[in-house]
């Protein structure tokens, strides 16, 4: 019998409030993978806004507080690119001169995973008996690709997707234009970003448009419909969980 193992799932403010069933097919998915999921009650946000803000002791008391939250899990999971990236990448970069602190965010660090990475790579899980007749696009996020290397992982869970075909998008490594607090700083740069990426979406003729984080999503969400494009979008989970049958992103509103 396959050793079952303990994930803490770490939901993420933006999946909390604007998308909770990516949390759920999260879920879903990590128990049909063969964990046993926990929901820390006591989790708040990893910090990251501050980080891209340059409040740098704002982001180091978010990570103190999110290590003491999680430390005590086999394995932490996390439905977000940026987000874990923040967690893995920059926990240990921005606590580098508390000795303290230091070892804690490194262990946190090496045990915590993207969803679908953790998904392909630890648990070599495919969905089963999952079925979904359309072609989809896969917008790769900066932070996922660039931070985590995540590229192969969720294209390999949805070739198991029965009848579901994934077609090019050009430019699919190229920004939205989200880029957390970025859309708030230079909203025209991101939205001529954004604006490009919506074409390009078009241009796939895909049914379905693809990604791994939310805050990509929303925003091209968002443009696509402004636009009047048929595209639906949905988080990866959500269709590898077999969870893409209800409101897509932009439509729940």
């Amino acid at each position: 019998m396959t050793e079952r193992r303990t994930v803490a799932l770490f939901v993420t403010c933006l999946v909390n409030v604007m998308r909770p069933r990516i949390g759920f097919a999260a879920a879903a998915a990590l128990e049909a993978a063969g964990c046993d999921v926990v929901v820390p009650r006591d989790q708040t946000c990893c910090g990251q806004p501050a980080l891209n803000s340059g409040d740098r002791e704002g982001a180091k008391a978010a990570a103190r507080r999110t290590i003491a939250v999680l430390e005590g899990y086999e394995h932490v999971v996390v439905p977000s690119g940026s987000c874990a990236g923040t967690i893995r990448a920059h926990y240990p970069e921005i606590l580098a001169d508390d000795p303290a602190w230091l070892p804690r965010a490194q262990a946190v660090a090496a045990r915590t995973w993207e969803v679908l990475a953790f998904l392909d790579e630890v648990c070599g899980w495919r969905p089963q008996g999952t079925r979904l007749a359309v072609t989809a696009a896969y917008h790769d996020s900066c932070s996922g690709l660039r931070e985590l290397g995540i590229k192969r992982q969720p294209r390999r869970l949805l070739a198991a997707v029965d009848e579901l075909r994934l077609v090019p998008l050009e430019g699919d490594e190229t920004c939205c234009g989200f880029g957390g607090t970025f859309c708030v700083k230079y909203p025209a740069i991101s939205n001529a970003i954004v604006e490009e990426k919506a074409a390009a979406i078009e241009a796939s003729g895909a049914d379905l448009l693809l990604s791994g984080d939310l805050g990509c999503l929303m925003n091209m969400a968002g443009k696509l419909h402004r636009r009047g494009a048929s595209t639906r979008v949905f988080h990866t989970v959500e269709v590898v969980a077999g969870m893409a049958d209800g409101p897509a992103i932009g439509e729940d509103a």
